[in-house]
């Protein structure tokens, strides 16, 4: 069989197995190695799956992975999420939609020691959506703010997808931690602003909660302190050269281990559970990684990658035009498939094409880390919006899922505005990993 049609009925193989809602890492791995070793034997199939299994969970550059969950799980254990949370809400709190306002920003607050967009999401959940509730907050716009607010960690450093990103394409991933900060923080401001807008059309939606005197506000700052303190330990490590990315993460979990022990606020069952949810949720990534790099070999022997680079560059088009069509594809690619697969499958594909029209690749990699940012709140898979409705089947049983689909909207458009103003401004993106070299 021809290579190039081995390649497209194994795709659509791959996307059949998909809706059948079978695991996406064991569909990629599946026709991966069936591919595979019809196209060349049974023995190369083999001899893969086996060594990109074990390099997969034997890498040092992923071990950055389950440390940073691990950072983030203990974070949330000890209570940091709640008390970013609280300093959110005393400054912004007495404002029209101020406490979806607070919990976009303890959201982007809490990606700092995160790194995991849904496990963000899950958090603030249980924290933020009892309160908008207790305030009279409309279901679509408490909800909306936590699922969209949750897809600040996939950019906010640390983030796993930008570590993916960096190990994929050989870059380093410090100066992709510190070129997420200024887009994190833009894209933070833009929701606000949604939010602020949103409730000024139909004040119904978010009304005002209490009051606070600023002598309350300047003393919740001290909630920030633990945060900051991490926060500038491992990134500050980054940008002064200090250590690496996998050392950074070492310091990071051994740092807020220690603020926990000195504060008194870890339990020996929190420090379990923190475990147990590190190895699931790092098993499920690795998982994953093997499974994309097995489906990665097979596409590469069918050279349907080289193909389809060599027919984008062929387009008689501008590269900027060239690279919004690459967006589009990742836009809508985002909505069937979850982000790390979709990275993880692309990006060899679409990487070299954009390198070679002289794009920056780290600018290439925090624009598709926003564009499928998208892709965690759109239908059908918006895996963000299935956590935050999962948790609120918990905590808010008359949420409903077309609650949480129905006040996403407004956010989607002020991620499309903020890629906008990056396509326009590159410097936002390139302004500090052009200070750290």
């Amino acid at each position: 069989m021809d290579p190039t049609t081995a390649g497209i009925i194994g795709i659509c193989i791959m996307v059949f197995l998909f809706m059948t809602r079978m695991p996406v890492a064991f569909v990629m791995m599946l026709v991966g190695f069936v591919g595979f070793s019809l196209l060349t034997s049974w023995r190369g199939g083999l001899n893969l799956m086996s060594r990109n299994i074990y390099d997969a969970f034997a890498s040092y550059e992923l071990s950055t992975i389950p440390l940073f969950i691990l950072m983030g799980q203990i974070a949330f254990n000890c209570g940091i999420s709640r008390r970013l949370y609280q300093t959110a809400y005393r400054f912004l709190g007495n404002t029209r939609g101020g406490l979806a306002m607070a919990t976009v920003s303890a959201c982007t607050a809490f990606g700092a020691v995160c790194g995991s967009s849904p496990a963000t999401a899950a958090t603030m959940s249980t924290v933020g959506i009892p309160e908008m509730k207790r305030y009279g907050y409309a279901n679509s716009l408490a909800a909306a703010s936590v699922a969209s607010g949750g897809g600040l960690g996939m950019i906010m450093p640390p983030s796993v997808v930008l570590i993916i990103y960096g190990v994929l394409t050989e870059q380093s991933i410090g100066a992709l931690f510190v070129s997420g900060i200024l887009p994190a923080v833009l894209l933070t401001c833009l929701f606000i602003a949604g939010i602020h807008i949103q409730c000024r059309i139909n004040p119904a939606l978010g009304p005002k909660g209490d009051t606070f005197t600023w002598t309350e506000k300047l003393k919740s700052l001290a909630n920030l302190v633990d945060t900051l303190l991490i926060f500038a330990l491992v990134i500050g490590g980054l940008f002064r050269g200090w250590f690496t990315p996998t050392e950074a993460a070492s310091i990071g979990v051994i740092g807020v281990i220690a603020l926990a022990l000195v504060k008194r606020q870890l339990t020996w069952q929190a420090f379990v559970n923190s475990l147990y949810e590190t190895l699931r949720t790092s098993c499920m990534v690795l998982v994953l990684i093997a499974g994309a790099v097995v489906f990665g070999k097979f596409l590469a022997v069918t050279r349907i990658p080289f193909d389809i680079a060599n027919w984008v560059s062929a387009f008689d088009m501008p590269p900027f035009a060239i690279m919004g069509t690459i967006i589009l594809i990742y836009f809508i690619g985002g909505c069937f498939m979850d982000s790390l697969a979709l990275i993880m499958l692309t990006i060899p594909v679409f990487y070299p094409v954009v390198t070679g029209m002289g794009f920056d690749p780290i600018w290439f990699g925090i624009i598709i880390v926003l564009v499928t940012e998208m892709g965690v709140i759109t239908p059908p898979v918006g895996i963000n919006v299935y956590v935050v409705y999962g948790m609120c089947r918990k905590i808010a049983p008359d949420v409903t899922l077309e609650d949480v689909f129905k006040g996403i909207l407004p956010f989607m458009l002020a991620i499309v505005i903020g890629i906008a103003l990056l396509f326009l401004f590159p410097q936002i993106i390139l302004f500090l990993p052009g200070l750290m070299y």
